[in-house]
C-alpha cells in the first residue's frame, strides 16, 4: 500500500483512477471503486484534503477523518492512494492543467467518478472533457437513496442504524483520548474522553451502544446536564476494559441510540441508569447494510 501527496511519487504506469472526496466510503463510493476494479487495471484513488468546501469557507461536517478514510480504502483493496492538498493553487488550475499535473503522471487510462464530479477552476472540467482529451471514462450512477448528505441527516437525528445501512458499516467516532473530569470513574464506570479534529461530525446528543478497542461500549454524547451542563463532551465507557488510553487514538463504532441525555434526581438514580445502559450495550446488535450493490 502506498499513500502519496504527489502523483509523481508513484511510478508512471497504466492505471484506472477513481476520483472523489470519498468522505465516509459509503455504498455509493464503493460502487465507484467496484467499477474501477472491474476495468482489470491497477487502481489508484485520487482524493482531496481538506474537503473542497473548507477552502471555500462553507460549513462541512466530515464522516471520516483522512486517516480513517485511507484505512477504509485500503481495507476495500485499494493499494495506491494520492491525497491532493486542496488549496488555492489547486482550485485555480484549469481543467487541462489539472489533467497534465495530476492525471498524466499517473498514466491514467481510465478515470472513474460519479456524474457530479467536476474539477478545475470554476468546476469547468468533467468526465466528458477528459474523454475529449483521450482518457477513457466511466460514469458511475449513484446508489439510490445513498449520499453523504443523507447520512449526515440521519446522524443529526441520532439514527445510527439508518446511517449504518447507507455506509455499509456502523458510523464511527474517531478521536484521541484526553483527560476528563473523572466523574464516570467515581460512579464506577470510567470513561475515555474523546477530542476530535475540526469539521468532524458528531451525532446528536444522547446515550449510545457501540464497540471500540475490542470491547462493547456505552457512549455518552452531550453536555452532562445532570451535573449542570457545560461544554459538549464525548465519553466512552469500554465495558470490561482496564488500562490507560490517554493520548491514544480510539475508534468507536456506534450501534444503537439508547436514550436522550437527561438529569436524574440523585447520583444513585444516575448510577442505576448507567448500569442499565451498560447492560443494554452488552446485548446490542451491530447494524449492517440494508442495501446491496448490484
Amino acid at each position: 500500500m502506498k499513500v502519496v501527496r504527489d502523483p509523481r511519487d508513484l511510478p508512471r504506469s497504466v492505471r484506472a483512477v477513481a476520483i472523489g472526496s470519498f468522505d465516509g466510503i459509503h455504498l455509493g463510493h464503493r460502487r465507484v471503486l467496484d467499477v474501477a476494479f472491474e476495468t482489470g487495471l491497477p487502481v489508484a484513488v485520487l482524493t482531496f484534503d481538506p474537503h473542497p468546501r473548507v477552502l471555500l469557507g462553507q460549513q462541512v461536517e466530515l464522516l471520516t477523518t483522512l486517516e480513517r478514510r485511507i484505512e477504509l480504502l485500503v481495507e476495500y483493496g485499494v493499494e495506491e492512494i494520492v491525497v491532493l492538498r486542496f488549496d488555492q493553487e489547486l482550485a485555480q488550475m484549469t481543467p487541462k492543467q489539472f489533467k497534465l499535473r495530476h492525471l498524466d503522471p499517473l498514466g491514467a487510462q481510465i478515470v472513474v467518478a460519479g456524474p457530479d464530479f467536476r474539477f478545475g477552476h470554476d468546476r469547468a472540467g468533467d468526465l466528458a472533457l477528459l474523454q475529449e482529451e483521450g482518457i477513457l471514462t466511466r460514469v458511475v450512477d449513484p446508489v439510490p437513496g445513498v449520499s453523504s448528505t443523507t447520512i449526515r441527516n440521519a446522524l443529526a437525528e441520532g439514527d445510527v442504524v439508518r446511517a449504518a445501512s447507507l455506509l455499509g458499516r456502523p458510523y464511527e467516532l474517531d478521536g484521541r483520548v484526553v483527560p476528563g473530569l473523572a466523574r464516570g470513574a467515581k460512579l464506577g464506570f470510567p470513561t475515555a474522553n474523546l477530542v476530535f479534529a475540526p469539521h468532524q461530525l458528531v451525532p446528536s446528543d444522547g446515550i449510545y451502544a457501540g464497540f471500540g478497542n475490542g470491547h462493547r461500549a456505552a457512549v455518552s454524547i452531550g453536555r452532562n446536564i445532570h451535573f449542570g451542563g457545560g461544554e459538549r463532551r464525548i465519553e466512552v465507557h469500554l465495558i470490561d476494559f482496564s488500562g490507560d488510553l490517554y493520548g491514544q487514538r480510539l475508534v468507536v463504532e456506534l450501534w444503537q441510540r439508547l436514550r436522550e441525555e437527561q438529569a436524574f434526581s440523585s447520583e444513585t438514580a444516575l448510577t442505576e441508569q448507567i448500569g442499565e445502559d451498560v447492560q443494554t450495550a452488552r446485548e446490542a446488535q451491530r447494524p449492517g447494510p440494508a442495501l446491496e450493490l448490484e
